[in-house]
């Protein structure tokens, strides 16, 4: 367990079609947690340093590409509609196979993306559990289809040495559960507390658990 002034960089993968909550559910619960953990940092990696189209319009910069991108204690990849498309890149999914399983993970259906780079195999993962707008099946139900030896499951957070968390929102629990695996329950429930979501945390655990193994 990490001493609070010891620094942890979260690596947050972007790439056109992230949906917007997803990259604010990661990198600003680490820009607030600096409150309390002032090593703690965040930086953004897409497939080329630059901008990135996110869904719904915005734009952001991402600070590095794959090929300069830093080691990072834990490298997040993000979900959003471009999902379709990065089960597909083999850029993304070279990326990915050189990480550190230990230290990857992701948020709703950045899974897929894990799942399609082989990173799930062998393991339970969760990710977004409902289908929303045109979609014929949820991201959850089509999970085995590109990661057939992966096993999917309803959970908030699923910590097969792969972390993976549930859908768009919980990108928030995702990345507490994170900042407590490095530092440590107590910290996380400050951070938790300093951004105003203590009581959402507990009740999405209660709802909906945390599974570990």
């Amino acid at each position: 367990m990490r001493r609070r002034d010891e620094p942890a960089r979260f690596g947050v993968v972007l790439f056109d079609g992230v949906e917007p909550i997803d990259l604010g559910g990661t990198i600003g619960v680490v820009s607030m947690a600096a409150r309390v953990l002032p090593a703690i940092e965040a930086v953004t990696i897409a497939r080329e340093a630059g901008p990135v189209a996110l869904a719904g319009g915005l734009t952001v910069v991402a600070r590095y590409g794959f090929a300069d991108a830093p080691r990072c204690d834990v490298t997040i990849v993000c979900g959003g509609p471009g999902w379709r498309v990065q089960v597909e890149d083999a850029a993304m999914l070279d990326f990915l196979r050189g990480l550190d399983p230990m230290r990857t993970a992701s948020v709703c259906t950045g899974a897929m993306i894990l799942g399609a780079a082989g990173l799930l195999d062998g393991r339970a993962a969760t990710t977004r559990r409902h289908a929303v707008g045109t979609e014929t099946s949820a991201p959850l139900a089509a999970l085995k289809s590109l990661a057939p030896a992966s096993e999917p499951c309803v959970a908030l957070v699923v910590d097969a040495g792969v972390v993976t968390s549930g859908g768009v929102s919980l990108a928030i629990d995702g990345t507490l559960y994170l900042i407590g695996r490095l530092y440590g329950e107590y910290a996380r429930d400050e951070v938790a507390r300093v951004i105003e979501y203590d009581r959402a945390w507990e009740a999405n655990r209660a709802a909906l658990g945390i599974i570990c193994g």
